[in-house]
């Protein structure tokens, strides 16, 4: 190929594998001279791309080969990296060290709190991370921001006003906090660097060969580097995906353009294109498209050129897309391309797996995906090690959500919370805490805990959570304590620097996790983050609260990238969209192809206004889109192709990606032709169970033996109404639990108040002028939920009041307490039955009364007539039966006192039962025999027969659900035969 007259500048088609066909035309260049590869140097956009020139060398070598250098001009530490591979270390005209990121951030934070000292430190934080990424636009732009001074604002928005006065604020300070610390901004000296280079090349170009590779980075700093190396006699510039055959008319309509002469306004430029950027580039550089020629070398990685001509087809600018209507049938192919569209982010997860898993049964065959759609690449990494297929996604995760970034956030929020339950358990039980052989003996001891922690929440605080073990903690509780005392110090509500805050969270993972807090990765990732931020917490914003330390964490966390080491699957490889750029594969899947995920929505500016930016000169920022696009059309040139995506996300319906809808209107019914629909339906059966069989009402009989010969009054509802809940509870001996942390339930506020009158009965002799007093003694107790003592209290001491006047004018009508909170068992129907009844009075006639407290509503006088709500019968016949210690008589009363509101007042009377059954209820002289009959007949049916235990026999009076799923109600209830 004979070689360009004037700028050695090329292009590699989208359809190509980029890597492999670079080697392949830098081999046939340099190769059959000794060692000249040895002497080349060869600039590439970042890490992941140099590993896969790298690897693209191996496979072209066939034995032992010299490589030349290559260098990612875009890494974070390009200084080091130019400096070893390029410059003297020891250059005089180096410039100063770059600011490292967080110190940046958390020194910028500090004067935009200064300048708006309404915000407070978190959100100065967060603030100042995205006034860093426009001012890095700014320097890469090499836009003074001296200029915003001079622009003419016309009709902004107060709001755009005031972001852009503290945006001037704080940048007009910045020079001054670098060159006080004697930093620049690492974006400041990377153009530097770059710019340098430049310079010396163009007195003194390396004697080797120099190849700048596959980089679009349009910054100015960047193209006149690229333009250097253009123009050296040994240099090369191998552009990826530029599109030469696009019409001259379509490249001249992405802009930008120049102002119109006669009105002045400038038509706005297509940065949404996938070209676009790589115009830019060639614009900054000083250079056309004509410059640009092909790169003759392919490889056996590459696509058809008519692939090449469909992506460049489906991706033409919006006005020219009419076209389309006029293509022929074979312009519309889409060989080796297939999609598949799948109703929920899983089954798009579980069809990529399967797809990937399907590629390795080839040998020798690779795959990969691209997804800008992080969530989507763990979950296809979680099904793909369910075959032994471990996949590393170079993108990496976000620290907050790997087990040391996780347990730093248990820590602060446990501390934080005040050791709430729900907080602490999480903490405890983190998988990193006591990992290792005492694990095991650990978790005994949090099940032991989170079954005391059951309920309500305890008095704030270690000593609350003591106060609710009691002596259920043991040496373990000592050990917990000795672990988390010095954190509750540090956290014990008093203001301290968040320097000392951090230095309290690091000790504390230390002491609950040991190395395993700090191993691998994310454990680096995690110490490092933290002790930079201990380190330069000084010089960050003032007025950070304990509660607000989590919120800083998780902020900074999220912006750190863990990436695996490499040692995943050689042939399988999930790739953010970066990350892909330059890679190739047999099989590359393109994911998540939804509005918003592929491209992503444009991250919002919160200080420039657009059209700020745009009189700056800075890049719109839909510019991004652009570059997406470009990455969709590079994916799409791999020989076999699958694109995916889900009709909605984890909230609401989805919106398919521009780029797929492109591609459906210009493959027209190809499109559907290429739907991979045997894939679609394999990721459907993999997962399929059948058709489900209808469970039978469960009705388990057991042998006598294991038949309870003991029951309570409160239980006999349960056996009538729900036979197979009473069987789960007695003979299986399940119990619910209460949730963690939970809100006092009707239940709970029963309870404490039965506490409240067993304690006035037992140790007030129930006088009436010491209920009140009791009641308060309860609501001020530590103890006390607060929800209860804020919410109920004024609705306790009404019904309080009422039970003491109506017991004062019980008591003038010669009515008397004879007995409260006892409990006794009597032998019926061969079983025993036992009650506990809340009050028995001594009537004045002799007889007693039979009085049961309801914080709720009483049974209906249905349920009673039904047989059901027979507690204050079955009480009445233990007492006629002398079950009750000191208690004799007939039983003439039975009467229900609730506390629940009735119309405008608390506190009301009902009876199931009336001296002469009026209002179709029970006769008060019949109720006694009618409880004892009811219950006679329900023993010998299921405790001394032999019936089976029905599930749900009356629905109608088993309202609790406490057995529901083990019943497996959902699978028969309702359902005919």
């Amino acid at each position: 190929m004979a070689e360009p007259r004037g700028p050695r500048l090329y292009t590699i088609p989208a359809h190509r594998a980029f890597a492999d066909a670079l080697v392949a035309g830098l081999i046939r260049r340099f190769g059959d001279e000794p060692l000249a590869l040895a002497r080349g140097l060869v600039l590439l956009p970042n890490n992941r791309a140099r590993l896969a020139v790298t690897n693209a060398f191996v496979r072209a070598s066939g034995g032992a080969l010299v490589l030349p250098r290559l260098v990612a001009i875009g890494s974070d530490d390009l200084g080091e990296a130019i400096g070893a591979a390029l410059d003297p270390i020891d250059a005089p005209d180096s410039p100063p060290p770059a600011i490292a990121p967080l110190a940046r951030r958390l020194r910028i934070a500090r004067l935009v709190q200064a300048a708006q000292p309404s915000l407070d430190a978190v959100e100065a934080v967060r603030l100042a991370g995205e006034l860093a990424r426009v001012l890095d636009q700014l320097i890469v732009e090499e836009v003074d921001p001296a200029r915003l001074a001079d622009l003419d604002l016309g009709e902004l928005t107060e709001h755009w006003r005031a972001a852009l006065a503290l945006f001037q604020t704080v940048i007009d300070r910045w020079p001054r906090e670098l060159a006080e610390a004697g930093l620049i901004d690492a974006a400041s000296r990377r153009a530097s660097l770059l710019r340098r280079l430049a310079g010396r090349w163009r007195d003194d170009p390396p004697a080797g060969f120099v190849c700048a590779a596959g980089i679009t980075d349009a910054a100015p700093s960047v193209a006149a580097l690229l333009a250097r190396v253009a123009a050296m006699p040994r240099g090369l510039v191998v552009l990826a995906g530029l599109d030469r055959s696009m019409a001259d008319e379509e490249w001249d309509e992405l802009g930008p353009h120049a102002p119109d002469p006669v009105t002045g306004r400038t038509k706005r430029a297509i940065e949404v294109h996938p070209q676009f950027h790589l115009k830019q580039l060639l614009r900054r550089m000083n250079l056309r498209r004509e410059d640009v020629s092909l790169w003759a070398d392919g490889s056996e990685h590459d696509a058809s050129a008519a692939r090449g001509r469909a992506i460049a087809t489906a991706l033409a600018p919006a006005a020219y897309t009419a076209r389309w209507t006029q293509l022929r049938p074979q312009q519309r192919q889409l060989a080796g391309v297939r999609i598949a569209e799948l109703a929920t982010p899983a089954q798009e997860a579980q069809t990529i797996a399967l797809a990937l898993r399907q590629a390795l049964e080839t040998p020798e065959r690779t795959a990969a995906l691209v997804t800008p759609d992080r969530a989507l690449a763990r979950r296809v990494a979680a099904h793909c090690a369910r075959w032994g297929i471990e996949v590393d996604d170079s993108a990496g995760r976000p620290l907050s959500i790997t087990p040391p970034g996780t347990l730093l956030t248990a820590i602060v929020d446990a501390a934080a919370d005040g050791f709430a339950p729900l907080s602490l358990l999480t903490l405890l039980k983190h998988p990193l805490v006591r990992a290792g052989e005492r694990r095991g003996a650990w978790l005994e001891g949090v099940r032991r805990l989170d079954r005391r922690l059951r309920g309500p929440r305890p008095v704030p605080g270690l000593d609350g959570v003591a106060m609710r073990l009691g002596d259920h903690g043991g040496d373990w509780w000592l050990e917990v304590r000795t672990l988390l005392d010095p954190l509750a110090a540090t956290f014990d509500g008093a203001d301290r620097p968040l320097g000392a805050l951090v230095a309290g969270v690091r000790d504390a993972a230390s002491a609950l996790a040991g190395d395993e807090a700090w191993r691998g990765a994310a454990g680096r990732a995690a110490a490092d983050l933290l002790t930079e931020l201990e380190a330069e917490a000084a010089s960050g914003p003032g007025g950070f609260a304990a509660d607000s330390l989590s919120a800083l964490l998780r902020l900074l966390m999220d912006g750190v990238a863990v990436r695996p080491p490499q040692g995943g699957h050689p042939r399988v490889a999930i790739y953010g969209l970066i990350e892909a750029r330059l890679q190739s594969a047999d099989l590359m899947i393109l994911g998540g192809l939804n509005e918003g995920v592929w491209p992503a929505r444009a991250a919002p500016d919160p200080w420039l206004a657009p059209r700020i930016r745009s009189a700056l000169g800075l890049p719109g920022l839909e510019q991004a889109i652009g570059v997406a696009a470009h990455d969709f059309g590079q994916g799409l040139g791999a020989p076999e192709v699958l694109i995916t995506r889900a009709r909605r996300d984890a909230r609401s319906p989805a919106i398919a990606s521009r780029l797929w809808l492109r591609l459906a209107a210009m493959a027209g019914d190809e499109f559907e032709r290429v739907r991979d629909t045997a894939l679609v339906d394999w990721s459907h059966a993999i997962d399929d169970g059948g058709t489900p069989q209808p469970a039978e009402q469960p009705a388990p009989s057991p042998p006598a033996a294991l038949r309870p010969r003991e029951i309570s009054v409160t239980q006999v509802d349960r056996l009538k109404a729900d036979p197979f809940a009473f069987y789960a509870q007695r003979v299986l001996r399940l119990a619910s639990l209460d949730a963690v942390d939970a809100d006092p339930s009707a239940a709970w506020r029963g309870d404490a108040v039965h506490k409240v009158l067993e304690a006035w009965a037992r140790e007030d002799g129930c006088r009436v002028d010491a209920l009140q007093p009791r009641a308060a003694a309860m609501l001020g107790a530590p103890t006390t939920h607060p929800l209860l003592r804020a919410l109920w209290q004024p609705r306790l001491f009404a019904a309080i009041a009422w039970i003491a006047e109506r017991m004062r004018a019980e008591g003038d009508a010669g009515r008397a307490v004879l007995a409260a909170e006892g409990s006794g068992a009597i032998q019926l129907a061969g079983v025993t039955l036992s009650g506990r009844f809340d009050r028995i009075d001594r009537l004045a006639d002799g007889t007693i009364g039979v009085v049961d407290y309801k914080t709720g509503k009483a049974p209906s006088p249905a349920a009673v007539r039904n047989g059901f709500a027979m507690q204050l019968g079955l009480l009445g016949a233990i007492a006629v039966a002398g079950g009750f210690a000191g208690i004799d008589g007939d039983a003439t009363a039975f009467e229900y006192w609730s506390l629940a509101k009735q119309r405008d007042t608390f506190g009301s009377v009902t009876s199931p039962v009336d001296p002469a059954g009026r209002n179709d209820r029970i006769p008060t002289a019949e109720f006694v025999g009618r409880a004892r009959a009811v219950f006679a007949e329900a023993a010998g049916r299921w405790l001394t027969g032999d019936a089976p235990f029905e599930a749900k026999l009356h629905p109608e009076y088993a309202p609790y659900a406490d057995y529901d799923q083990l019943m497996r109600l959902d699978e028969w209830y309702g359902r005919d035969g």
